[in-house]
């Protein structure tokens, strides 16, 4: 372990996206406060800022930050050289769908063949080198088309894309949006007026958020990709969602990151103990009605745990071999590279150890 920096830590900086995480949800109960108080540490998240380091959650280059966000963001930042280790990842079901008009007859996957499917075009971006890996719309779609395709044995051979443009940069809650945020985000679900209006038969959407804007705008789903057995299927941006660190607070702060990721692995127990509490919390952090909260997150307690699973790194495996194929990254890497399990496995020893404390106070 490296040496840790004599200089103080006054802020520890955090940032997740408008889903579900155990991060957002031991923040809103208090608990990241109130674990480095003592020390004089004072959180801070990037988006509640209003200030220019908000473009952090997408270059990852502050170095005392701590990022629990969609992958195509994170492995963007890594394929672009920044020093930056994987810690983590989790897999929250959020309600990934792709919806059609009443009109088109589309019921399942096999349907979708010959049809034309909404694909956003690139991202605009004022750092030119950031383009393709914040085009999340473009990129979460194509995925999501992906998945859905060969669950039924086809492939994006077999469909239309008419690229619509990336007005928004944002398809139902992650993407441009994850830095600070943006009211009436759910009423601007711009994919969703090209299905209306016929020019497409069929768009992906996932969230709360996106659930609200299909009701209103009387849309009916085609495929429940969250319904699909084989989780291959439903590899996205936010599946599996990766927990990345800057090198340098594993070589100047690693015990605060270990503290850090224990707070949230006593988060992600509570939500498994007590998930009728998390509703407020939930809409919050989702911006989505508490309905449409209750049908996209009904599996939330099932992946909120942080792990480096065999399972959950082959499939980021995937998402990495897909980004690099349709032109989302710079260059490929070694995932295995960009490992560091050391403060995961540290966090559970000290979670552990607090639980213990607890029962027997």
């Amino acid at each position: 372990m490296a040496t840790p920096d004599p200089t103080p830590l006054d802020a520890l900086w955090f940032t997740r996206c408008p889903v579900p995480t155990a991060t957002g949800i031991a923040w809103k109960l208090g608990w990241l406060s109130d674990e480095f108080a003592a020390d004089g540490i004072t959180l801070r998240t990037l988006q509640e800022s209003r200030s220019e380091l908000g473009r952090h959650h997408y270059d990852h280059r502050l170095p005392t930050l701590i990022r629990e966000g969609g992958n195509m963001l994170s492995i963007a930042a890594r394929a672009q050289g920044e020093p930056t280790r994987l810690v983590g990842l989790t897999w929250i079901e959020e309600s990934q769908r792709i919806l059609t008009r009443t009109d088109t007859g589309i019921a399942a996957a096999a349907d979708l063949k010959g049809r034309r499917l909404a694909l956003p075009g690139w991202a605009r971006n004022d750092i030119p080198s950031h383009v393709r890996g914040t085009s999340i719309a473009r990129g979460m779609s194509l995925a999501g088309y992906r998945g859905a395709l060969a669950s039924a044995g086809l492939t994006l051979d077999d469909v239309e894309l008419v690229e619509i443009p990336d007005r928004l940069g944002d398809i139902g809650g992650s993407g441009r949006d994850s830095g600070p945020r943006r009211a009436g985000l759910n009423k601007r679900l711009w994919p969703i007026e090209a299905l209306v209006s016929g020019q497409v038969d069929a768009i992906y959407v996932k969230g709360a958020s996106a659930l609200d804007g299909a009701r209103e705008a009387g849309l009916c789903v085609a495929i429940d990709l969250d319904a699909l057995p084989d989780r291959r299927f439903r590899v996205n941006n936010g599946t599996p969602r990766p927990i990345t660190v800057h090198q340098h607070m594993l070589d100047k702060h690693f015990d605060v990151l270990v503290r850090f990721l224990a707070v949230t692995l006593r988060a992600a127990e509570w939500i498994r103990a007590e998930p009728d509490k998390l509703r407020a919390i939930l809409e919050f952090e989702t911006e989505g009605s508490a309905g449409a909260v209750d049908q996209a997150y009904r599996h939330l307690h099932e992946g909120l745990q942080p792990t480096l699973d065999p399972e959950r790194l082959s499939l980021l495996e995937q998402q990495k071999k897909f980004l690099f194929t349709h032109g989302f990254l710079d260059s490929d890497f070694a995932l295995a590279d960009w490992i560091d399990p050391r403060p995961l496995e540290a966090a559970r020893a000290l979670a552990a150890q607090h639980t213990r404390i607890s029962e027997a106070a």
